[in-house]
């Protein structure tokens, strides 16, 4: 409970700076997740549940709203863009109605390679891997694993498209 009332607080603070406090939002983000790259950005407002399972790599760029439920590792990689109101869940609960009165819950980690973008509105469940240089549609669902340097999009999300491997994913 410490560690999310932790999160908690340190979201608020994070959420009423000034875009111009560069120095103090940086340093929040940084007290908040396990690493925050070089030259990546968070909006404002972002919430999760306890920052402390969150690592994010350099030049990656989170939109207003975004919401990650950290009850395990989410790893976002390099230059991944997130559009607004994405929503990163790594919790799940058991199906059992009796087990989830009880109180259990699960997580599963996330995993989302380099050069990755995700449109806006969508929702990475629990326990999936985004492969890199990927994009993924506004408003999708993601509910299994997506390979790398493909275009997949709708609920549930399927692909699109296959692309071909750039130079920026290191491929």
């Amino acid at each position: 409970m410490r560690a999310r009332t932790r999160a908690q607080r340190l979201c608020r603070q994070y959420n009423i700076l000034d875009p111009e406090q560069v120095a103090e939002r940086r340093a929040a983000l940084i007290g908040l997740f396990a690493s925050f790259g070089e030259r990546s950005e968070v909006v404002a407002p972002f919430h999760c549940d306890y920052g402390c399972h969150i690592r994010i790599g350099a030049g990656t760029f989170l939109n207003f709203g975004c919401i990650i439920l950290d009850c395990c590792w989410i790893t976002i990689g390099d230059r991944v863009q997130i559009g607004p109101s994405v929503q990163i869940y790594g919790a799940t609960h058991p199906l059992e109605a009796d087990v989830r009165a009880a109180g259990k819950e699960f997580a599963r980690p996330i995993t989302i390679g380099d050069d990755v973008w995700i449109g806006g509105g969508a929702i990475l469940c629990p326990g999936v891997v985004i492969g890199s240089g990927t994009t993924i549609g506004a408003g999708s669902v993601v509910r299994r694993d997506i390979p790398s340097n493909v275009v997949v999009a709708g609920d549930p999300c399927r692909l699109i498209q296959q692309l071909e491997p750039g130079p920026a994913s290191g491929q």
